[in-house]
């Protein structure tokens, strides 16, 4: 119709400011879960960025996801370019968030757990996989790395695996709020 008015689409900038706070909450955390000695087994930067995908689309989620940890990378240290760990979590929080955030959209009425869970397993399968194959190409221990990885990081998959459904039950109400 001609003269009415068709209110914009905010959703792409509130994704995108989304990205921006999770991605900059994953950037904080590590540092100070580090200075308390528990940032590889609770795995801190994963938190956030697995929380973005309950607030954006898999597009931004992927794409924050692959982004942050090379960033952090840059400017901390953390995680280290050498043995690469920072190249295989950003392919493994990238294709996680993307994947979760996808599954999301795809089956909301399944619940958030068969979400969550599959994700996190088929993530930490990848890390190994990856830690394995490029340790291997570096001549490092390869077994080692990529055992040391796969074991250390349940604490943090337990972590994700009680608070995501947590927050997806937050994100319900702020939602349920908004549509009144």
């Amino acid at each position: 119709m001609a003269g009415s008015f068709v209110p914009p689409d905010d959703r792409p900038a509130r994704e995108l400011a989304y990205g921006g706070l999770f991605g900059a909450a994953a950037l904080a955390l590590p540092s100070l879960f580090h200075l308390l000695h528990l940032g590889h087994f609770l795995m801190p930067m994963y938190i956030p960025l697995m929380t973005l995908p309950f607030f954006a689309g898999s597009r931004v989620a992927g794409i924050v996801g692959l982004l942050i940890p090379m960033l952090s990378s840059v400017l901390t240290g953390m995680p280290p370019l050498f043995p690469p760990v920072a190249l295989v979590m950003a392919v493994e929080i990238g294709l996680m968030a993307g994947s979760l955030a996808l599954l999301r959209r795809r089956y909301p009425a399944f619940p958030v757990v068969g979400h969550v869970v599959p994700v996190l397993l088929a993530g930490r399968i990848l890390n190994t996989v990856l830690l394995f194959a490029t340790s291997a190409m570096l001549s490092l221990p390869a077994a080692f790395v990529a055992g040391i990885s796969f074991i250390s990081g349940w604490p943090g998959v337990v972590l994700m695996i009680v608070v995501l459904p947590m927050v997806a039950r937050v994100r319900r109400s702020i939602e349920a709020r908004r549509s009144i």
